[in-house]
């Protein structure tokens, strides 16, 4: 016998706010050891999938266009894991401002999630760059890895102030939406589609990440024996992507959906 349409389909974008909003509460009453220790595997997660990125473009022949789609792709091995086998990444929490929005959780324990998952993402971020330079990645392709490592972080780290912020905000409201859609599949087959396309859009396009760029930076500053990545730059793209991301995470996604389907339910509630 077919299965039932409602039951496989998606879940609806009304059912998917409130499937936000538990979890939200979920994740900010979570334990602090568990939240920091998915939150290290979510940082190293996210470090292969960017360097699958790095060596995914590193002398590529298609264009710069195909060549961006390709590695996009490649990208999305990170918020992948992260989903489906389970971890704690900061710019996907950034959903957690539904619960707050709804008055169901205080603005300490977000601030409590977001710093442990924050911290718990660089350690893994930092770690992995650790590992892959003890395992001699750069050296792949006669050292062009290496050398793709270099320029994506003099690129970022020359990046200007507010190119860097504004890249921040587009990159999170995509990281988001994916989480969004994911959250809406009802099988892991779903679940990576949804995830597949807006992420690949954001590396594609160019957008900055804040984990991401835990390990691409560190990773560029460990294979740069010519001193060309400033570190200057690189904690100025660092503090601009982090907060852009808040931004685009809380504001342009938790907060537009929060106001479109929720906001009326809390109405409700306080009347």
């Amino acid at each position: 016998m077919d299965q039932e349409p409602y039951l496989s389909d998606a879940y609806p974008p009304q059912e998917i706010a409130r499937r936000v909003e538990r979890l939200g509460v979920a994740k900010a009453h979570a334990d602090s050891l568990t939240l920091l220790v998915l939150a290290v595997l979510a940082g190293a997660f996210i470090s292969l999938g960017a360097l699958l990125f790095t060596v995914t473009v590193t002398e590529s022949s298609l264009g710069f266009g195909p060549t961006r789609l390709l590695g996009g792709v490649s990208f999305c091995l990170g918020l992948i894991l992260v989903v489906v086998a389970g971890a704690e990444l900061f710019t996907g929490n950034n959903l957690i401002a539904m619960a707050w929005a709804s008055r169901l959780i205080g603005t300490r324990e977000v601030v409590r999630n977001w710093l442990l998952a924050y911290l718990g993402n660089v350690i893994g971020c930092l770690g992995t760059v650790l590992l892959v330079v003890w395992a001699g990645i750069a050296s792949l392709g006669d050292g062009a890895v290496g050398e793709t490592a270099v320029r994506i972080a003099r690129a970022k780290a020359d990046l200007p102030l507010v190119e860097a912020f504004a890249r921040g905000i587009l990159c999170n409201a995509l990281v988001c939406l994916a989480v969004w859609l994911a959250i809406g599949a009802r099988s892991v087959t779903d679940k990576i589609l949804a995830i597949i396309f807006p992420v690949t859009a954001f590396v594609a396009l160019g957008f900055e990440h804040s984990i991401a760029n835990w390990f691409l930076l560190p990773f560029g500053l460990a294979a740069d024996a010519n001193g060309v990545v400033s570190i200057s730059g690189v904690a100025r793209n660092i503090i601009a992507v982090t907060a852009g991301n808040v931004v685009g995470g809380t504001l342009l996604v938790a907060g537009v959906y929060w106001i479109a389907y929720l906001r009326g339910e809390r109405l409700r509630k306080d009347l």
